[in-house]
């Protein structure tokens, strides 16, 4: 099943896994607009449930100019992720270049009260190859 996911972060027992996905159809490279798909799953190999709260994206586009988005939850959702537990998502990222890459943390808060950021490891976006 891991050969699905590209990237992962371990953080205090949750771990973070990235695949990626180049979407043509959503794409306009002609207008400058390439578009990809990510699928993300949360996992909490750890002994307490987790909630994760909060996520800060640091997006980084081919020009090296980086965007922060932060905003409560995922996907509308503030998961409870019981240990042994996963939660999926699928969101996308629209860039100006043909490349970039997204990295970042979900605030995460444990039963005991206790707060950490649980490290989304960097993944590449990377549109197929197109003449110049």
């Amino acid at each position: 099943m891991k050969s699905l996911f590209s990237e992962e972060a371990e953080t205090q027992g949750v771990i973070v896994r990235v695949s990626v996905s180049y979407l043509p159809e959503q794409s306009e490279p002609q207008r400058g607009r390439w578009f990809w798909s990510y699928h993300i799953r949360i996992e909490n190999t750890g002994p307490v449930t987790v909630q994760l709260l909060t996520r800060h994206w640091i997006i980084t586009d081919g020009r090296g100019h980086r965007h922060s988005v932060e905003g409560e939850g995922v996907v509308g959702e503030q998961p409870m992720i019981a240990p042994g537990g996963s939660f999926d998502y699928v969101s996308g990222c629209p860039l100006a270049t043909p490349t970039g890459s997204m990295q970042g943390s979900y605030r995460m808060v444990a039963e005991d009260g206790s707060v950490f950021d649980a490290v989304i490891p960097r993944f590449a976006l990377r549109a197929p190859a197109v003449a110049e």
